[in-house]
């Protein structure tokens, strides 16, 4: 019934195994990959003809993670899988990037990878093997993919490279770097980084390279015993005729829109070409309108690439390395915690840091287990950034990806929660954009929080680098205009200090690049990073030494374990009166750590006394403000240090004789008392007439110690 193909390799220490003909038969190509125990379905899916009339490739791709791949159930009041959480979102984009490229040029069948964990033995990340069977089911699938392609995650431990770490590894990793390709090239690299040298980078890259060539062997192997019949290629139209006539009707006013340098009047002048050769196919049926539309931007890629290769002069009329104007602006808005625009050319982002407590922190719920977040960073790119009007919906896959970037390339600058106890969150509003609005996200992002009085290690900056490869040559830009990326082969995306690099992103849109070109645009980049710092210098050059006024305080302080049950009452009792009557925020681990918040000192005092009169213990010969809280015959009894009483007897509330103890004190009044022993039962023995005597001076004197001193 089954016809079992299985290939098995001993992969960075654990088993992968690659197996078809078991599972999701009915789908062009299926893949069922297992690394360690960690096991995911890979399928894919192409409609047997083209969709009609686009000019463009409809791949979807789809991860998706069950929970019970990791023995849960699904939290919240819906027990099952709903949206894509920010990780599936993150991994489907992760695998798309690298097959894109891979599919023959001409091809136009709506197709559709989908990645299914269905067991996760929480050691091994399901995102790559997720990526390995992808490629793996459309390599089998006879779909025109020209791959296949293998991925690898690289760490560096104590100056080594490391294949496929561990959760544990990780930890200790100074890098966390994904890349993907063929046999002979790299098509996409992902990573976060502490502060690496470009060289320690490059290497990682091409150790994950040299890693992944086995797995490109056994998906080989694979096809060779389960590939089903290729499907014909889709038929090269000749559109010489259709360039000819273009060229005549709109090649003049290509050439009049790109000299034209400002983006908006460009844009214009290309919107009116455009509008003519769909005037045109209108009005002649012998002019097909998607292959006249695929021609002309065929037209304005040739037209770009050409100028750039041939003179070095760039659209907006720069050279090949150099930046776009820089403006760098700190505290433009007045209630914020923090708040920076940064302008690069005619792309801005307006980035606002909030400062928060523990109970700001992000709670997610993923298959590892549960886990919180205490930096967040959203990006937001709305219609009116380009000029245009959209519909306005929840982030989708470019915000969450660009957002990820640049959370990527500051959380290695953070300081610890225990060097600065907030929660931290930034939101990037993209304000104009032509080009990169990711890494002036990065840009805007540090300056902000540096104006928050966040303690980053160092300004970050980010830079976007393009390509353009033909047989003839190459040529690395940097600080690419939006143009540029989708007319060009590349874009190289490097974030990080004047120290190294905090993140890399690269997607390749050719078959693959070579060391020598990343070397280049590596080195290209550094020079570009740190021009971009010392232009983000001249509005702040390091982090303010205290937080914004308009910030919340946090006061940390240490409790007993035994004592954690006091602060917090029956059912919270007590630690939301504290919250109610002082107004400030508490937060309390488990550990006994506290932590009281607010943006008003007094407040805070408050809320920080009350805690440690809780957990106070009584010391003998220690003097206390306290109250008395009822008197009887023999002595009057004293609420001391929070919850604690203990009576003051008739003989010890005056140097002199007492006849009747309201001669002295009534309920309510405020007293110092002093410690003087505990007896067998741990009551306590006070005195007001030791403090009078030692202080020397008439009753009502200030005492030696306060609670709480």
């Amino acid at each position: 019934m089954f016809n079992i193909v299985k290939k098995e390799i001993e992969w960075g220490g654990r088993t992968l195994t690659l197996e078809t003909g078991r599972l999701a038969r009915q789908a062009d190509g299926a893949v069922l990959v297992t690394y360690g125990e960690t096991t995911v379905l890979c399928t894919a899916v192409a409609q047997k003809t083209p969709r009609a009339g686009i000019d463009f490739f409809p791949l979807t791709v789809n991860y998706q993670e069950k929970t019970f791949a990791a023995g849960k159930i699904p939290g919240g009041f819906f027990k099952r899988e709903g949206r894509p959480a920010e990780k599936e979102t993150l991994t489907s984009r992760l695998i798309d990037r690298p097959i894109r490229p891979l599919f023959h040029s001409s091809f136009r069948n709506e197709t559709q990878v989908i990645c299914t964990v269905l067991s996760h033995d929480l050691e091994n990340n399901p995102d790559m093997p997720a990526l390995i069977g992808a490629s793996a089911a459309l390599t089998i699938s006879g779909i025109p993919f020209l791959g296949p392609i293998g991925g690898a995650r690289v760490g560096y431990v104590d100056g080594d490279y490391v294949l496929n770490p561990t959760p544990d590894q990780l930890a200790d990793s100074q890098l966390d770097l994904i890349v993907a390709g063929t046999g002979d090239a790299v098509l996409m690299v992902e990573s976060e980084a502490s502060e690496l040298s470009e060289e320690v980078m490059l290497g990682a890259v091409m150790f994950g390279h040299e890693s992944f060539q086995p797995v490109i062997d056994a998906i080989v192997s694979l096809a060779e015993s389960a590939a089903k019949d290729p499907w014909p290629l889709p038929e090269e139209i000749d559109t010489s005729d259709v360039q000819a006539r273009l060229d005549t009707l709109v090649g003049d006013d290509l050439k009049a829109a790109y000299a034209e340098r400002d983006k908006q009047a460009r844009t214009n002048l290309l919107s009116e070409a455009r509008k003519k050769v769909e005037e045109a196919a209108a009005e002649d049926e012998s002019l097909d309108a998607s292959v006249a539309g695929g021609v002309f931007k065929k037209m304005e890629k040739k037209l770009v690439r050409g100028q750039i290769l041939d003179s070095g002069v760039r659209i907006d009329g720069r050279d090949t390395k150099t930046v776009r104007p820089i403006v760098a602006e700190n505290d433009v808005l007045p209630r914020t915690h923090g708040s920076a625009l940064f302008t690069r050319g005619e792309t801005q982002a307006l980035a606002v840091t909030t400062l928060g407590t523990g109970q700001d922190e992000q709670i997610i719920d993923a298959l590892e287990g549960e886990y919180r977040e205490r930096f967040m960073l959203h990006y937001n790119f709305p219609p009116y950034s380009t000029g245009e009007t959209k519909f306005m919906a929840s982030p989708g896959r470019r915000e969450i990806g660009h957002g990820k970037l640049a959370w990527r390339a500051l959380r290695p600058l953070l300081p610890t929660a225990e060097a600065f106890p907030y929660t931290i969150r930034v939101v990037s509003e993209v304000t104009e954009s032509n080009g990169s609005s990711s890494m002036a996200t990065v840009c805007g992002s540090s300056l902000s929080m540096m104006g928050a009085g966040v303690p980053l290690r160092a300004p970050c900056a980010g830079i976007a680098m393009g390509l353009i490869l033909e047989d003839s040559g190459f040529a690395v830009l940097s600080d690419i205009l939006g143009d540029e990326d989708h007319l060009g082969d590349m874009d190289f995306k490097v974030a990080g200090t004047e120290s190294g690099i905090t993140a890399l992103q690269m997607d390749i849109k050719v078959t693959g690049i070579t060391k020598e070109i990343m070397q280049a645009a590596l080195d290209q980049a550094r020079d570009g990073r740190l021009h971009i710092l010392g232009e983000m210098s001249k509005a702040l050059s390091t982090a303010r030494e205290e937080v914004n006024d308009n910030a919340p305080r946090i006061t940390t302080l240490q409790v007993p374990k035994d004592k954690i049950r006091e602060v917090i009452g029956t059912g919270g009792k007590v630690i939301r009166e504290i919250c109610e009557v002082t107004g400030a925020k508490v937060d309390i681990e488990d550990d006994g750590t506290v932590k009281v918040a607010s943006s008003n000192t007094e407040s805070a005092e408050a809320a920080v006394k009350w805690i440690r009169d809780i957990v106070a213990e009584p010391e003998v010969g220690v003097i206390y403000r306290g109250k008395v809280v009822k008197v009887v015959d023999f002595g009057a009894f004293v609420n001391f240090i929070g919850s604690k009483d203990g009576l003051v007897h008739i003989s010890e509330l005056a140097p002199q004789r007492v006849g009747k103890v309201t001669d002295i004190v009534n309920e309510g009044d405020e007293v110092w008392v002093k410690v003087l022993s505990f007896d067998d039962r741990g009551k306590v023995r006070l005195s007001m007439k030791s403090v009078n005597q030692e202080s020397g001076e008439e009753e009502g004197a200030e005492p030696a110690q306060e609670a709480g001193e």
